[in-house]
């Protein structure tokens, strides 16, 4: 079950929830535009906090509040309603779809920006260009509501307010592209995680050395490994360990283990076998 409560934001919880309507899920990005910067006159973004405070306490903010304030230049969030309830950062005319309920999910999350804001003496002209932080977690969320990594009415850059699109696809809908609606906003979006190339992984148990490796009294972190399994199965043997050293204790232990598989005679004498060694489980060193 995904998380009603994205994980490492701050809670803070405006109360009001409803239920959405159902339907394709969706997400609508937003920024804040609490400003109006120019190329030629740049202004300082306005202060996280701030805007926490507007969307979580300030009567009117929370009439507005987006389900995730998204800082993209420190990689913080605080969300005001859980993922399951309708959020009121939508125009929603009476009559037509009910925009902020139009899905099983319409998770409506506003960033932190308005084109050209300076941060650190540095100025940003689009959403995209600033440093993102946190971006990749914050869209593992959305995706974990089933939202699909696709724009069905576009890009920001480029998009339209396609009805239809809206009412049978899923995916994210720049506040520009949703019916109903008369805002420009974000105007640009990162790009969607890719996953990383995953390098090789260890097998996640010890594959069987063979039983000649044993009877060679080996010195190895595999054995330790070992001893610490027959240990937690409650076929210990030992009195001292164990250790990295193989030893006649190691030998016992083991064949308690065999026992305990229902081995009996010359089969449970102590020294590994492939099954045997397979059924016991021990950790990749």
């Amino acid at each position: 079950m995904p998380e009603l409560w994205m994980p490492g934001a701050t809670r803070l919880d405006i109360g009001d929830h409803a239920a959405t309507d159902g339907g394709p899920a969706k997400a609508i990005p937003h920024i804040t535009w609490d400003e109006n910067g120019t190329a030629a006159r740049p202004l300082p973004l306005v202060p996280y906090e701030t805007l926490v405070a507007y969307f979580g306490k300030n009567a009117f903010g929370r009439t507005v509040a987006p389900h995730i304030l998204w800082d993209p230049f420190t990689g913080r969030y605080t969300q005001f309603v859980p993922a399951t309830s309708r959020s009121k950062s939508l125009a929603d005319k009476a009559g037509g779809t009910r925009t902020n309920r139009a899905g099983s999910v319409v998770l409506q999350i506003e960033a932190l920006f308005f084109p050209y804001c300076e941060v650190g003496g540095k100025v940003y002209a689009k959403l995209k260009d600033t440093p993102c932080k946190g971006w990749a977690e914050l869209h593992a969320w959305v995706k974990s509501w089933g939202v699909a990594d696709a724009w069905p009415n576009g890009r920001p850059e480029n998009c339209i307010r396609n009805e239809k699109t809206w009412e049978t696809k899923s995916g994210w809908y720049p506040h520009k592209a949703v019916p109903e609606n008369d805002h420009s906003d974000p105007l640009s979006w990162p790009e969607f995680p890719t996953a990383p190339a995953q390098p090789p992984t260890k097998p996640t148990y010890e594959p069987f050395p063979g039983e000649a490796w044993f009877k060679k009294a080996p010195r190895s972190a595999i054995v330790t490994a070992m001893g610490k399994r027959l240990v937690a199965e409650g076929c210990s043997a030992y009195t001292d360990g164990p250790g990295p050293q193989w030893t006649a204790a190691d030998k016992a232990s083991y064949a308690k283990w065999q026992r305990k598989l229902g081995y009996t005679g010359t089969a449970a004498d102590g020294w590994p076998g492939a099954t045997s060694w397979a059924a016991l489980k021990v950790p990749n060193v």
